[in-house]
């Protein structure tokens, strides 16, 4: 009888500690996967500094670029060859020691061609503003107020370009024109006899920059709620087992 009961006793302490042991490895098993998961899925980027959106042209432009006439004129005969496609009447624009529009209107039926001559001026607000001076249309003797009103009435004029047949002015409205991409320019300097043009770009007043930043740090951030909720069911996990 005596041996039975030691029998029955040592099976009983040799079950007692099988099942700590397997509760200890357990306990080893999570911990280790806790340890990892946390080394794994714990944010290493460094904190930056938030940027701040660009809300107004005011701010600081993006890239200034100096440039000169020559330049400029070419861009000035691209975006008229693409703005005049299948317009009967065409006009051409550029830059010499003044600034220059060339075009044509008829009299009697016979095509006229002039040159209007305009001096341009850097608005505070980076817009231009071109002041006719002078007038050549062969040997007639023309107003320059009638030629800018012929010009208005019929030529084809991107709408942030302004007239005004009162003042001989052509204001450009910088301001209003906007790049295929959304982007503003501001002239800087025009300084037409040493040839030198400066302007600025700006981005959109709509820019999605905020956006973009607002959005990674969203997906930051609940990358880093996932991962916290992960460690703590493995830990909660953890004490039942041991409970």
């Amino acid at each position: 009888m005596e041996k039975v009961s030691k029998n029955s006793s040592m099976e009983g302490k040799e079950k007692y500690y099988w099942k700590w042991a397997f509760l200890l490895l357990l306990g080893v098993v999570f911990g280790l996967s806790l340890f990892l998961g946390t080394r794994i899925f714990a944010n290493r980027e460094p904190d930056f500094a938030e940027i701040p959106p660009i809300t107004q042209r005011q701010g600081e432009p993006v890239l200034t670029i100096n440039t000169n006439k020559k330049k400029v004129n070419q861009i000035i005969s691209f975006f008229l060859s693409e703005y005049q496609k299948d317009q009967e009447i065409e006009y051409t624009f550029y830059l010499e020691n003044e600034a220059m529009l060339n075009g044509t209107f008829e009299v009697l039926g016979f095509p006229i061609n002039f040159y209007l001559y305009f001096d341009p001026y850097m608005m505070e607000n980076g817009n231009v503003q071109l002041k006719a001076k002078s007038l050549s249309i062969g040997t007639l003797s023309l107003p320059i107020k009638d030629v800018m009103n012929m010009i208005k009435r019929n030529y084809k004029i991107p709408e942030w370009i302004d007239i005004n047949t009162e003042d001989l002015t052509v204001m450009l409205r910088l301001d209003h024109f906007r790049m295929q991409n959304g982007m503003y320019i501001k002239t800087d300097k025009i300084d037409l006899v040493n040839d030198d043009i400066r302007f600025s770009l700006y981005l959109p007043k709509d820019s999605g920059t905020d956006k973009e930043h607002k959005t990674s740090k969203d997906k930051k951030k609940n990358h880093i709620d996932s991962t916290n909720k992960m460690n703590d069911r493995s830990i909660k996990t953890k004490e039942r087992l041991f409970l």
